[in-house]
């Protein structure tokens, strides 16, 4: 079951983060779950211990967790438009 959420939650906060940083277009629905499930990671590594709560990917299933997550991803898309393009729109 936890898999299953995963694959649907990353879904929705990659699809989110793209639109939030304009890259929906380029991005199909797979590499939307990989954006949300590793930005949910990267924000668990690197937003989770300035704030203090758990994303996602810990068991922690809030709106804080989901921001962090969320948060995660578009830090995701930054670095990867930063390396691809030069710049981060």
């Amino acid at each position: 079951m936890n898999l299953i959420i995963w694959l649907v939650v990353g879904g929705l906060i990659g699809w989110v983060a793209s639109m939030i940083m304009r890259t929906d277009a380029q991005q199909g629905v797979i590499l939307n779950v990989v954006v949300g499930i590793v930005g949910a990671m990267l924000g668990g590594w690197l937003l989770s211990p300035l704030v203090g709560a758990g994303t996602v990917n810990q068991g922690d299933f809030s709106v804080m967790g989901l921001l962090l997550s969320l948060g995660g991803a578009i830090i995701l898309l930054a670095i990867v438009n930063l390396v691809r393009r030069g710049s981060v729109r």
